[in-house]
């Protein structure tokens, strides 16, 4: 099949890999196949099912390669599951008794596309997967290529998602600011609540890339400039059990001797036992048209703020979120370099008709290569084995929890 016309579209949050990786399609598309048009469906799903979209124009293919310099997505995002039908009927996406993967497949047809690219985590890229096999299924082929985004770096079976070690540096800098404020109050707790669901790596990756940056600074301990002060002094992440009473008796000591504790915090830590005493307390725990849990309305470092700050002693308490930051910013080199080789395979597969998820296949030795789409899967734990979590955890004086199956 000779493709004539590309179509793409990112969905989901945000990951400081979208604009880059647009920018790096564009590219790809008019140094090999100049010939072929290009358009992007505005705001991920929700474009593709209102039919709004936009022509990548010659001035836009030569001034693609400025995209790499921004986060967030020049073509908008959203949350929309084409195979949830009552919430695109409740968002006017579709008619009430209209299939929305059929409304898409038209969509598609009529503006010609042979091929989809989309810009996504696993939610976006396995909705894709269904258009896919309905359009199929209907007598029109259309060839998917998916690219992997997600800063948790949870998706089964790919070894690295663009933008999460962007990610990982982004909130290392937010802690190097907001982890000042212990100066502000005698014994204060800090907690940095990093996003992850169900997957830690982004928390032990940022805490790991602050530690860096500590342990790489000059100290002035008799001014009360102290390492003690700006260290990591925990990092909870789901796949380990939290014991709060021992943590809180080692914290205890390290507030006493130290005066303030910092706490690295996955959002998902503990979210099982939060939800637990929601629901026993009969309270509506509020969820996302995925049925994912909203992490922003049960607030799990606010939980285990009040939790510690009791336990402790802290005379002052403050969360901050690093997760807007972190995922809003722009790709930095080392991502860059992992979008581009995405990008450039993408297009070539797409070229021949092959369609999946671009990424480093763990279950081949790592290769880069286009995975089938019933293979993609999310919610990938985070390994806790890895020896550099090992030495983190030690390097702060803390013991491993046991394992958590989710």
């Amino acid at each position: 099949m000779t493709v004539r016309k590309v179509a793409m579209l990112t969905a989901g949050g945000l990951a400081p890999c979208l604009s880059a990786a647009v920018g790096g399609l564009i590219e790809r598309y008019t140094e090999i196949a100049p010939e072929v048009e290009l358009i992007a469906y505005l705001g991920g799903y929700d474009g593709l099912l209102r039919g709004r979209s936009i022509e990548i124009t010659p001035q836009v293919r030569a001034s693609a390669g400025v995209l790499k310099d921004f986060g967030g997505s020049p073509i908008g995002n959203s949350r929309v599951k084409l195979t949830n039908v009552q919430d695109c009927v409740n968002r006017g996406l579709v008619a009430e008794g209209t299939d929305p993967l059929q409304a898409a497949a038209e969509q598609l047809t009529r503006d010609g596309v042979q091929v989809l690219h989309t810009i996504g985590g696993d939610d976006t890229n396995t909705t894709a997967a269904d258009l896919a096999a309905y359009l199929h299924e209907h007598g029109y082929e259309l060839t998917v290529v998916g690219l992997p985004k997600t800063i948790d770096n949870d998706v089964f079976p790919i070894k690295q998602s663009l933008g999460a070690w962007t990610a990982a540096e982004q909130g290392s800098l937010f802690a190097q600011n907001v982890i000042a404020e212990h100066s502000a109050n005698p014994r204060s707790l800090i907690i940095h609540e990093v996003m992850g669901r169900h997957c830690g790596w982004l928390t032990a990756a940022t805490a790991r890339e602050y530690r860096s940056w500590v342990t790489a600074q000059q100290w002035v301990p008799g001014v009360g400039l102290s390492q003690a002060a700006w260290d990591v002094h925990a990092v909870f992440v789901p796949e380990l059990a939290i014991d709060l009473a021992a943590e809180a008796q080692r914290l205890s000591a390290v507030m006493d001797e130290v005066g303030n504790v910092n706490v690295f915090l996955s959002e998902g830590a503990g979210l099982d036992a939060i939800v637990a005493e929601l629901e026993a307390s009969g309270a509506e725990v509020p969820r996302d048209p995925f049925g994912h849990v909203k992490l922003d309305k049960v607030n799990p470092g606010q939980w285990f703020g009040d939790q510690f700050s009791k336990m402790l002693g802290a005379e002052k308490t403050q969360v901050f979120k690093s997760g807007y930051c972190s995922r809003s910013a722009a790709a930095n080199e080392e991502d860059l370099a992992l979008i581009r080789a995405c990008t450039d395979l993408a297009v070539d597969a797409a070229l021949r008709g092959e369609g999946g998820v671009i990424g480093q296949d763990e279950d081949q030795g790592d290769v880069l290569r286009p995975i089938e789409f019933p293979r993609i899967r999310g919610g990938k734990p985070f390994d806790t084995d890895q020896p550099w979590f090992d030495e983190l955890l030690a390097s702060i004086g803390q013991q491993k929890g046991q394992k958590v199956q989710h």
